[in-house]
């Protein structure tokens, strides 16, 4: 079993609120090399459905929108406490992540969990395609998710 997930969520279809998933697409296509220790998989919207992904794993990378008032495409590397639902400074766009994390846990797995969040300009416009300011940080949202699970 690998023990570091790093997870990409969020709905492609929904212009930056997929942007997680295009992120580890990203990763995945670069063809850069991953130690054998490391799955890289796109959670698309699926919510509750994955938790048994998460199952048993040391390290989890969720990647994901970040609701705060910053440029888009600014980039933050947080610990899940930091993000709040609601009304708080820093929330993640999917916020059924944090019920996820939660479900995993009471079933008895408390792996080390870091998020890297990006800030989006557009969660709403049907469109397939992210805004330009989150294109042009997909370099260092990538940099970041490796280096969180490398370390």
């Amino acid at each position: 079993m690998k023990s570091v997930l790093i997870l990409g969520i969020g709905n492609i279809l929904q212009s930056d609120d997929g942007l997680g998933v295009h992120i580890v697409n990203e990763i995945l296509d670069s063809g850069l090399p991953l130690p054998d220790h490391v799955e890289i998989v796109d959670g698309g919207t699926a919510g509750l459905d994955l938790i048994p992904l998460m199952q048993g794993k040391d390290r989890i990378i969720i990647v994901d929108a970040l609701g705060v008032d910053d440029a888009p495409g600014s980039v933050y590397r947080l610990k899940p406490e930091h993000c709040i639902s609601g009304n708080s400074r820093l929330s993640l766009h999917e916020v059924g992540i944090m019920q996820v994390l939660r479900t995993l846990r009471l079933l008895g797995d408390d792996p080390v969990i870091e998020i890297i969040g990006i800030v989006p300009q557009d969660v709403t416009t049907l469109d397939m395609t992210i805004s330009e300011p989150v294109r042009r940080s997909i370099p260092i949202a990538v940099k970041t998710v490796l280096d969180a699970a490398l370390q």
